[in-house]
């Protein structure tokens, strides 16, 4: 199982300390130092749908100017901001064997998917 975020976020850091209190494994992937691939973007699209990807909730797609969060109204359009900006990413995003099992932490979700 890999979890997909970045380590300074606090979302990803409830949804870790939960996996650890319950002693599940799992390798951990920072956007931030590691990257993510288009490839994997498209694939996690095709499961979730790109919107669901893309957080505007987020600071990074607030502080984006207007003119470029309507820009945004396609896969190919948010998987290139999702390249270029990865904190855009909603996250964690827990994958296992290329299949998307999580997006975001909701415990409710967790007990029942872990």
């Amino acid at each position: 199982m890999i979890i997909y975020g970045i380590k300074n976020c606090n979302t990803v850091k409830s949804a870790l300390d939960w996996l650890k209190m319950k002693k599940i494994e799992f390798d951990f992937h920072d956007y931030k130092s590691k990257g993510i691939t288009e490839a994997k973007l498209k694939a996690w699209s095709k499961q979730v749908g790109w919107e669901s990807l893309v957080n505007k909730r987020g600071t990074t797609w607030r502080q984006l100017d207007e003119a470029t969060q309507k820009k945004i109204t396609s896969e190919k359009a948010a998987i290139a901001l999702m390249l270029e900006k990865t904190s855009v990413i909603k996250r964690p995003l827990i994958e296992e064997d290329g299949k998307v099992l999580a997006l975001g932490f909701d415990e409710m979700i967790y007990k029942k998917q872990f």
